[in-house]
């Protein structure tokens, strides 16, 4: 079974849209172990709201912070400290898909931050990258930072405008896949979710 951790570039930049079309595709379980803010409309609700499959299991996040904020400063508000130790990976006999929040270097508490908890988790990245000025750099940092843990990275996913330009520059500077490329879409729903997940591409990622 594979487990893969969906990150970003940044923030906003479609990572649950991204997890709820590898959900779909892979049959796959999911787990966001960080949710901050929207606790009434949380991704973990997103993502089920956006799948067709019985299969998928959803498991509970380690924390649950009220504030839409990083998770370091949510979690002080909250009055709670996040602690990489109690975030374990479910157990789990399928595909599992495990959404960050934010990009590699929001912190989690005063010593560590988003990419020292994939590399905890040893999980394989699947990084997600949205075309915008400045978003090569942001990419390149992206990808840098985690070959320079020896995080292994599945691939990118581009979302939103083609560009191929940048799209095609990032991937031979990288040598990494990109996977497949999401088009702005004027609806998000399961229809679109499917049509996705139908990707050929997704299958190579059994």
């Amino acid at each position: 079974m594979k487990t893969y951790f969906i990150t970003g570039i940044g923030t906003d930049i479609g990572k649950t849209i991204v997890s709820a079309i590898l959900v779909e595709g892979l049959q796959a379980d999911y787990w966001k172990p960080i949710q901050s803010g929207d606790l009434h409309q949380s991704d973990t609700m997103k993502v089920q709201g956006l799948i067709s499959n019985s299969t998928s299991h959803f498991f509970p996040e380690a924390y649950r912070l009220t504030e839409p904020m990083s998770p370091h400063a949510a979690a002080a508000i909250d009055g709670v400290t996040i602690n990489l130790d109690s975030i374990t990976v479910p157990s789990t006999n399928n595909n599992l898909i495990i959404e960050g929040a934010g990009g590699l270097m929001v912190p989690l508490n005063n010593d560590f931050l988003v990419i020292d908890l994939i590399e905890k988790l040893k999980a394989e990245v699947i990084l997600v990258s949205r075309n915008y000025l400045g978003s090569i750099n942001h990419t390149l940092l992206s990808v840098e930072a985690l070959q320079l843990r020896n995080i292994p990275i599945k691939g990118i996913i581009f979302n939103g405008n083609r560009v191929n330009t940048s799209e095609n520059f990032i991937c031979e500077y990288t040598g990494l896949k990109s996977l497949f490329h999401i088009d702005n879409e004027q609806t998000i729903d399961k229809q679109t979710i499917l049509k996705y997940a139908a990707e050929p591409n997704i299958k190579s990622l059994f």
